[in-house]
C-alpha cells in the first residue's frame, strides 16, 4: 500500500500503530533532511531512549 500511495504521490497514514508498518516506506517518503530532523528531536526530547523502545524512525 505504501509503495502504491507514493506511486501516486500521496501517502499514508502514520496514526495509531499503522506508522509501524510505515517504517520501511518512511525514509523514501520524508527524505533524509526530515528524517534527521526527526532523530534530532527524539534524541533531545529523549536522550535515553526510553520512550517507545523499539519504535525507531528515520
Amino acid at each position: 500500500m505504501i509503495d502504491a500511495a507514493l506511486a501516486l504521490g500521496g501517502t499514508t497514514t502514520g496514526e495509531h500503530g499503522v506508522g509501524l508498518s510505515k517504517l520501511p516506506g518512511m525514509r523514501r517518503e520524508l527524505g533524509p533532511q526530515v528524517a534527521a530532523m526527526q532523530r534530532a528531536a527524539t534524541a533531545a526530547l529523549d536522550p535515553q531512549g526510553i520512550l517507545n523502545p523499539g519504535e525507531l524512525v528515520g
